[in-house]
């Protein structure tokens, strides 16, 4: 069981707390281990949208797997820095000293800034706000017109929706590809992801079709993206000849269903590597038998799709 603890500050946007706050709901209900919590330093909580929130003062224990959230406020810069004590700062850089996961959306990173886990780390937040973070944090490496950067286990994103991003991908590197695409499409969110270290997912960038029988494939691909899957099987459980998948398929996404399991286990393959696996191990870890094919495809140009524009943890 995953706990999901988001640290409330005054003036805080409801969307900087809602959108990622409904991803991790909804995974829950869809039977991924999340519990969600709320702390701030007072009771009442009053947002930039003239609702007023209530949230413990009490921190509950954490662990290494649990992930904390700071939603962003309502500010024209950083000199409302949320409010937040120097004794909650700690307790946000202890939890990330402890293994944790820290996480902000908007101006929160200037939270995570002031708690010094920017420094020497790669960053983003909203755009207009870029600047003063790089003032503020000059040891911080500000990557600007991105919707969200990982570095060692904290992670920040540019704001306001960016937020859902975030929440996506971090459920997708726990729990794989098709349990993100299933909370989004329960969402119903079309994510649009660009920049940095491809985030435009593979997982969404084409699933803006409304073809049920391709998005029936793309769940058994998703699922099974590292083992070998006959495309006579595939088209058996979706109750289609081989032919018609294949047309089907290609209109609605611009990729053969084997091209779009192929790119699944490039991008997987590809976080691994960033995470400090060799080449060879990610191939093998993603279903190729060596490094030379994920070598290969890696080297291919990259496919936008006929029917899907790029989109987006």
């Amino acid at each position: 069981m995953t706990r999901v603890v988001f640290l409330l500050v005054p003036r805080l946007h409801l969307l900087d707390l809602a959108g990622p706050a409904q991803v991790f709901s909804t995974a829950a209900d869809l039977g991924h281990g999340y519990t969600l919590g709320y702390v701030a330093e007072r009771e009442d909580v009053p947002t930039a949208q003239g609702v007023t929130l209530r949230a413990a003062t009490d921190w509950p224990g954490l662990t290494a797997d649990d992930l904390v959230l700071v939603p962003g406020w309502r500010s024209r810069g950083f000199r409302e820095n949320g409010g937040l004590s120097q004794a909650t700062l700690e307790r946000l850089a202890a939890h990330h000293a402890a293994g944790g996961t820290v996480a902000s959306v908007c101006a929160g990173a200037d939270a995570l800034g002031r708690a010094g886990l920017l420094d020497g780390r790669r960053c983003t937040t909203h755009h207009d706000l870029q600047d003063e973070l790089a003032r503020r944090h000059p040891r911080a490496r500000v990557v600007r017109d991105v919707l969200y950067v990982l570095d060692d286990r904290v992670v920040t994103s540019a704001g306001i929706a960016s937020g859902i991003d975030l929440a996506l991908h971090l459920v997708a590197a726990r729990h794989g590809p098709a349990a993100a695409a299933r909370v989004a499409r329960s969402m119903v969110v079309y994510a649009r992801r660009n920049g940095d270290e491809q985030q435009a997912g593979v997982m969404l960038r084409h699933r803006t079709h409304l073809i049920d029988a391709v998005h029936q494939a793309q769940d058994l691909i998703d699922a099974r993206f590292t083992d070998r899957l006959g495309l006579a099987d595939l088209a058996a459980a979706c109750g289609l000849s081989e032919r018609t998948l294949t047309r089907r398929f290609t209109a609605a996404t611009g990729l053969t269903p084997l091209r779009y399991q192929q790119e699944l286990r490039v991008e997987r393959a590809e976080h691994l590597m960033a995470q400090g696996s060799t080449a060879e191990a990610a191939a093998r870890a993603v279903g190729f038998q060596d490094a030379r094919m994920l070598r290969r495809l890696r080297a291919r140009p990259p496919v936008s799709g006929a029917a899907a524009e790029p989109v987006s943890w």
